[in-house]
């Protein structure tokens, strides 16, 4: 089974976090030759009079570093999305810099003048309110196309929620399950096009890996299914019930075999087959006759069968002996 593991953001600091000023990323900038990245001021400032690397002392470039160092717009947006607050923060700063400033804001980007809002950068905040759209998921219609009557049936059933950025898909799906009345032997799955949610899922995490757009509610589906795992445990203790049942008997007769002495003869079959070489259970003991229901039967040795036991040589210097039946003697032999 897969297991998550919740990190916090103070274990990725290192990975965050700019060894010159101590600070999150700014405009990240990365050095070419050993990858390490700093605050694009930070690193700017320190070159002017170093020309190694801060961490690893590897030389940027014998006479001119800051060709060695590039912009990391993947890892600075990283960074705005891990660290809340920090994007808006920045932006405001730069706008109250540039109000003293105005002469030097007109040689900056949009982002450098703090004029990029939040949604035009696709940075979400916990406290921040999404809207999203619930609608049942229907199967049968993601093979062919959709007609008029159900795409109108689709906006009927559709259902529109404001909800926390922080809200995770297993409130979501309690919510559901309350507002529907919805039994416990039935399970709800939130589902995003055609694929099961996470239940740790936050609506601000479906956002950033499916990039949501902001062009209108998120949208999210939900299915009812039957409870898997209890009608497993159930199915499977009904099998092993019914094969309990199954082999009790035999279980008993096992039993019975098993307390029984292996190869005793029963009283039917004491006698040897006449077509067949009888072996004796007991070969140190002579045949004489037997007696089968009150009958005194004598038993004929065959000649696939020697009886090398009645005599000390062969078969033809054998002497007669005695037998008792019933307190009466009778000579065998």
């Amino acid at each position: 089974m897969h297991r998550t593991t919740r990190i916090k953001i103070t274990e990725l600091n290192p990975h965050l976090m700019c060894v010159l000023c101590g600070g999150y990323f700014i405009d990240a900038t990365t050095i070419i030759e050993c990858l390490h990245s700093f605050c694009k001021m930070c690193i700017v400032r320190y070159l002017e009079a170093s020309k190694y690397c801060p961490i690893c002392d590897v030389q940027v470039h014998k006479t001119k570093p800051l060709l060695n160092i590039r912009s990391d717009k993947t890892l600075q947006d990283i960074v705005y999305k891990l660290v809340p607050g920090l994007f808006k923060n920045e932006m405001k700063r730069r706008r109250d810099f540039y109000a003293e400033h105005p002469v030097d804001a007109s040689n900056g980007s949009n982002e450098d003048r703090g004029e990029v809002a939040d949604e035009d950068k696709r940075i979400i905040t916990d406290d921040e309110i999404i809207s999203l759209s619930i609608e049942f998921f229907d199967q049968s219609r993601l093979g062919g196309a959709v007609e008029d009557k159900q795409s109108k049936d689709q906006v009927a059933n559709k259902r529109y929620l404001q909800c926390p950025a922080a809200m995770t898909v297993m409130h979501l799906r309690k919510f559901l399950r309350s507002k529907m009345d919805i039994p416990n032997a039935y399970q709800v799955e939130v589902m995003y096009e055609d694929e099961p949610l996470k239940d740790y899922y936050t609506l601000m995490d479906i956002a950033y890996i499916y990039t949501w757009r902001r062009n209108g509610p998120l949208p999210l589906k939900y299915r009812v299914r039957p409870n898997c795992k209890k009608m497993k445990v159930s199915h499977a203790q009904q099998e092993g019930q019914n094969s309990a049942s199954r082999s009790g008997p035999e279980s008993d007769s096992a039993s019975d075999k098993a307390g029984s002495p292996a190869g005793a003869p029963s009283t039917s079959s004491s006698l040897p087959s006449p077509d067949t070489p009888a072996q004796s259970p007991h070969p140190q003991l002579p045949h004489g006759p037997n007696n089968v229901n009150g009958t005194p039967v004598a038993t004929t040795p065959t000649p696939s069968r020697p009886f090398t036991q009645f005599g000390s040589g062969g078969g033809s210097s054998s002497k007669p002996r005695k037998v008792s039946l019933n307190g009466s003697s009778t000579t065998s032999g």
